[in-house]
């Protein structure tokens, strides 16, 4: 059997039912990178988080990702420290990107140099990779303190009557009133629903946190939380006298069509009533330091650290340890305390003989 060859002109590989337009790809790509992170068995709120910084850094780039440098790279996460984004949130925002490219170079890399010419490099290097910043960084702000706390909360209590629409103001009172007693992160709190509200669970009451935070893939870790500090009256007010004035739905703390808030809503809704508040620069704290301060303060007036661990759904004591900064008086008050205590024990001690 006889066989004829002939030679054909080279060309390009055509890559099939791939759009050429590349911001459309490189959604395309996202999509695909999210299902096989679904497909790794990340938990929900772990893929939603990263999604969400993969998509803001993609956004400040301004070009595909196939095209972007290491210098774009630079830039973007400069105006990031400059806009006052702490480390380890600049560290995400990179991780998700780098995580993204890897997904590209493995499983992308041939449809993208066919049909854009570009040969995919890394823009992540050892000089823009962001280093581990440790807890004990300086760019780690203290929490708000006890009394920046209050100042915010006297605010937002005078709001309410002076405000155009009471229900959303009294809401944001309650939520952030929530955050800081009960010590949520702000997804945590936007996924409560009226139900996971129980009066009757304990001397105080509790929440029932469904979708907390769980360690790496381990999906969400659900915990109850008392709601200490009269949290439960602030708590009973807002479903008595101001739930009923929002739209219907599950949800406890919802927006203004029912549906959950989400963490972004509540970061930009807290800087929104420091706007208004006109409080300075230094005294600005976000949803998360609201956290933190909830782990200080409960510390600094003595609260067992595995209780408080407990109440914050960390894994470890640990984690807790590295929420808690105490005031830079914490050793002399913690001192006059004891000295207090001991000379009225010892004064007792010489009154009973």
């Amino acid at each position: 059997m006889s066989h004829t060859f002939r030679v054909v002109q080279g060309r390009t590989v055509e890559v099939a039912h791939a759009s050429t337009d590349p911001l459309t790809f490189q959604l395309e790509c996202v999509e695909a990178f999210v299902t096989s992170r679904v497909v790794r068995g990340f938990s929900a709120v772990t893929i939603e988080n990263e999604t969400g910084e993969l998509e803001r850094m993609l956004a400040a780039l301004g070009k595909p990702v196939w095209e972007a440098t290491a210098d774009d790279v630079d830039r973007v996460v400069g105006a990031m420290a400059a806009d006052g984004l702490l480390a380890s949130t600049r560290r995400r925002y990179v991780q998700a990107l780098s995580s993204f490219h890897r997904f590209l170079i493995t499983r992308r890399a041939g449809e993208i140099e066919a049909l854009f010419g570009v040969r995919l490099t890394n823009p992540i290097d050892e000089f823009n990779a962001s280093r581990h910043v440790g807890d004990d960084s300086p760019r780690l702000l203290p929490p708000p303190s006890v009394s920046r706390v209050a100042v915010f909360f006297d605010f937002l209590k005078e709001r309410i009557g002076s405000a155009r629409k009471y229900a959303p103001a009294a809401r944001d009172y309650a939520l952030f009133r929530t955050l800081y007693h009960a010590g949520l992160r702000s997804d945590e709190a936007s996924k409560l629903e009226i139900a996971d509200v129980y009066f009757g669970r304990g001397p105080f009451g509790k929440l029932h946190v469904r979708f907390g935070k769980g360690a790496r893939t381990s999906g969400p870790r659900p915990r109850w939380v008392p709601m200490l500090d009269h949290l439960d009256l602030v708590v009973r007010w807002y479903l008595e006298d101001v739930r009923p004035k929002l739209p219907e739905s599950a949800v406890l703390f919802c927006d203004q069509s029912g549906g959950a808030m989400a963490r972004g809503t509540i970061r930009n809704r807290l800087r929104y009533l420091q706007d208004l508040e006109h409080c300075s620069p230094a005294d600005r704290f976000s949803p998360h330091a609201l956290r933190r301060a909830c782990a200080t303060h409960n510390y600094e007036r003595g609260v067992d650290l595995v209780a408080i661990q407990q109440m914050l759904g960390h894994w470890t004591v640990g984690s807790t340890m590295r929420y808690v900064r105490p005031s830079e008086t914490f050793i002399e008050d913690a001192y006059r305390s004891a000295v207090s205590d001991t000379v009225a024990f010892l004064q007792g001690d010489d009154d009973a003989h």
